[in-house]
C-alpha cells in the first residue's frame, strides 16, 4: 500500500497539492476571519497537523531510500553546504513546507490578534496578502497597523 501511495505522491505531485492545499486556509483567513470555519479549522492545529504529516511522510521516504541524515548538520557550517543540500528536490520541498507552515502560522496570529484588538478585516487584508507571499514584511506591516490602532508602541506582547 505504501508503494502505491509513494508512486502517486511523488515530489512534484506533493508540491502541487501543497500549493493548492494552503489556498483555502488563506482565503478563509483573508475574507472570512470572523467565521466559525476560520476559528475551528484554520486557526486551530488542523492545518499544521496536515503539514506535519506530509513532512513526516517525506522524511520517511528519505529514510527508506537510505539517506544519511547525519550529513545534514554540515549545512550550519557554510552557505555552500546549505545550497548543496537543497539541490535535492525532496529537501527543497521540505523547505517549502517549512515556509508554508510558518507563513500560515503568522497569518493565523495576525487574524487572532486583529480580532482581539478589534482591527477591521479590511485593514488586515493587505498585511495578510503580503504575509502569504513574503512573511516577515507582512508581519512588520501588521505590526505598524497594530501600533497605530492600539495607539501605543509595544515591541512585545
Amino acid at each position: 500500500m505504501i508503494e502505491q501511495i509513494s508512486s502517486f505522491f511523488n515530489i512534484e505531485m506533493i508540491y502541487l497539492w501543497l500549493n493548492f492545499g494552503v489556498l483555502p486556509f488563506w482565503i478563509t483567513l483573508i475574507f472570512f476571519p470572523q467565521s466559525r470555519t476560520c476559528s475551528y479549522l484554520v486557526t486551530s492545529v488542523f492545518p499544521f497537523f496536515l503539514l506535519s504529516l506530509i513532512y513526516s511522510y517525506l522524511l520517511y521516504l528519505f529514510f527508506m531510500n537510505g539517506y544519511d541524515f547525519s550529513s545534514n548538520f554540515s549545512l550550519y557550517l557554510s552557505l555552500e553546504n546549505l545550497s548543496t543540500l537543497f539541490t535535492e528536490n525532496g529537501f527543497l520541498l521540505l523547505l517549502w513546507i517549512h515556509f508554508l507552515a510558518v507563513n500560515l502560522f503568522c497569518g493565523c496570529w495576525i487574524v487572532k490578534d486583529s480580532l482581539k484588538l478589534n482591527i477591521s478585516k479590511y485593514v488586515t487584508f493587505f498585511p495578510l496578502i503580503i504575509t502569504y507571499f513574503i512573511g516577515p514584511i507582512g508581519i512588520f506591516i501588521y505590526w505598524l497597523i497594530r501600533m497605530i490602532s492600539a495607539k501605543k508602541i509595544s515591541l512585545f506582547d
